[in-house]
């Protein structure tokens, strides 16, 4: 009786690609699953609203901010938010392009105070700032460190 329970209260892939397509018509798009977690692309713009949505709306809540990382691709930079519902025992991986030239994305602070040490991280290594970030400096390097040392293309002296 109690695993009934506790499966009630579970959510699949479709249940969160449904409501987060369902809420945002603009501004995301599913991209697969990795290891049976939904993927999606947001447009920067829309990422503070979406993880706003996704913490707060009944049924979902993806209260925990599990990682917040980048990746560099010649094309450009990804930033990356892999979200935990621990209620409902569920991930969720959103992801939000960026260009090499002034790379930003809206911080997430203001949703989960986590991503607060987690954004300086990304912006110490990668050099991607955050807008809207209380306390956007390096965390990791020296204050007068020169360059993003996980960027492809820094070169160390």
């Amino acid at each position: 009786m109690q695993n009934r329970e506790i499966f009630k209260h579970m959510i699949t892939s479709k249940d969160i690609e449904q409501a987060i397509l369902g809420r945002f018509m603009e501004g995301v798009e599913p991209a697969g699953e990795v290891s049976g977690a939904p993927v999606f692309f947001a447009c920067p713009e829309k990422i503070v609203e979406i993880c706003r949505f996704l913490k707060s709306e009944p049924g979902l809540e993806f209260n925990y901010l599990a990682s917040l990382t980048a990746v560099d691709y010649p094309h450009g930079f990804e930033v990356v938010y892999h979200l935990y519902s621990i209620s409902k025992k569920a991930y969720v991986t959103l992801k939000v392009k960026s260009g090499k030239d002034a790379p930003c994305v809206p911080s997430v602070t203001s949703v989960w105070l986590a991503a607060d040490w987690q954004e300086r991280e990304v912006y110490d290594m990668f050099g991607i700032n955050f807008s809207g970030h209380p306390d956007m400096r390096r965390i990791l390097m020296d204050q007068d460190w020169q360059g993003y040392p996980l960027r492809k293309d820094y070169v160390e002296e």
